[in-house]
């Protein structure tokens, strides 16, 4: 399989470059996770890293690579595969209001535009 030199920004990793495995495609994958080990004997810490573009060329704007850029928060979904038929992600509800969507009325249909 081929690898490529992928640099690393932000937490521990920060300023290092590993060689990462290139998939099917030629990309890396969207999430890079690092676990480390406890000093303690308890269970690992886990890093998570995320994909971004390393850069555009000025003249015709194609990407000059990757890099994996430090995702404090953890892993949100970024590997799952999803399917053009899926259902799409649940979206949590704010406040319990209805749609505030100008146009919509309370059952979620669109106003009549004759009336």
């Amino acid at each position: 399989m081929k690898s490529q030199d992928t640099p690393f920004e932000g937490g521990p990793m920060d300023g290092r470059v590993l060689p990462v495995l290139l998939g099917p495609t030629g990309h890396p994958p969207k999430t890079y996770r690092i676990p480390v080990p406890d000093a303690a004997g308890g269970p690992p810490t886990v890093l998570y890293y995320r994909r971004e573009a390393l850069g555009y060329s000025k003249r015709l704007g194609l990407q000059r690579g990757w890099k994996y850029v430090y995702d404090p928060e953890g892993e949100r979904g970024g590997d799952r595969l999803r399917w053009p038929w899926s259902k799409p992600a649940a979206r949590p509800v704010r406040d319990g209001t209805p749609d505030s969507t100008p146009g919509n009325t309370p059952d979620g249909k669109p106003d009549d535009p004759t009336g």
